[in-house]
């Protein structure tokens, strides 16, 4: 039986890390050699971070302390430079299994944003084209892919100028998702360009926004509509004491989701 080598996964310069304080405050940093992380309580020279291991303690100038990871795909949409509202991990999850994304498949995703709902697809493997009408996003949507996927999944990943209403130049897509204001003017462009069975997935803010889109759907190719919403509630739970969290991330959105039959 051959030793399994263990990769050494100590935190590098270049890196992006989350420092939480305390009271769970959650801070962004990325390790550059010579830098220091400041805060109200102290500072912390980045030398001190490099070369440690997730999870270490780390200490402030004013003897705050602070724990040290990666940042997961959901701290990193949460805290990660934006300029449009980004769509919440919540719902990212739930996007996921609705469009049934997986390795390979190739994913028309317009409306990019800040590029959340494109490092999720990517992270599971798909091969994502993007339709952004806003320079400003679709440059912040690629530099956050790469600043949390890496330069390799750039090769995955392509953002275009353009506007989805204005048709689709792509054929044979296995999945189409969409965050833009009217979904349901996409719904013909997208029947020509998904193959048999692909997918359809909508994510809008306003429920009469998902009445239009449905109602668009009734007389397309598409078959087996339905709309859902995620709500996220947290549990305190300290010894005794158990109750749901005062606060909860309730509605953001509404998930519409549809598959294409063959035509005629």
């Amino acid at each position: 039986m051959t030793d399994l080598v263990v990769p050494d996964r100590s935190l590098r310069a270049g890196e992006r890390v989350l420092l939480i304080d305390r009271k769970k405050r959650r801070y962004l940093v990325t390790l550059e050699d010579g830098g220091e992380f400041h805060t109200h309580s102290g500072f912390i020279p980045h030398a001190e971070i490099i070369g440690q291991q997730e999870g270490a303690a780390l200490r402030s100038t004013r003897g705050a302390t602070f724990s040290v990871f990666r940042p997961t795909l959901a701290d990193f949409v949460l805290k990660m430079p934006r300029g449009a509202q980004v769509i919440y991990p919540k719902d990212l999850g739930a996007i996921l299994l609705q469009a049934d994304i997986f390795p390979g498949a190739r994913v028309l995703e317009s409306g990019v944003g800040s590029g959340a709902l494109s490092m999720t697809l990517l992270r599971a493997g798909a091969v994502v084209h993007g339709y952004e009408v806003r320079e400003d996003f679709a440059s912040r949507a690629r530099k956050n892919v790469e600043a949390f996927c890496g330069a390799e999944a750039l090769e995955r990943y392509t953002v275009e100028v353009r506007d989805c209403y204005e048709g689709i130049e792509l054929a044979q897509l296995d999945r189409v998702v969409l965050d833009l204001p009217e979904p349901w003017q996409v719904v013909p462009h997208a029947e020509q360009a998904l193959r048999p069975g692909g997918i359809l997935v909508a994510y809008t803010p306003a429920i009469t926004q998902a009445v239009a889109l449905r109602e668009r759907l009734v007389d397309s190719g598409f078959e087996l509509a339905e709309t859902m919403e995620v709500l996220h509630r947290g549990w305190n739970i300290d010894g005794m004491s158990v109750r749901p969290d005062h606060r909860m991330v309730a509605h953001t959105g509404f998930l519409t989701h549809a598959r294409l039959l063959p035509s005629a």
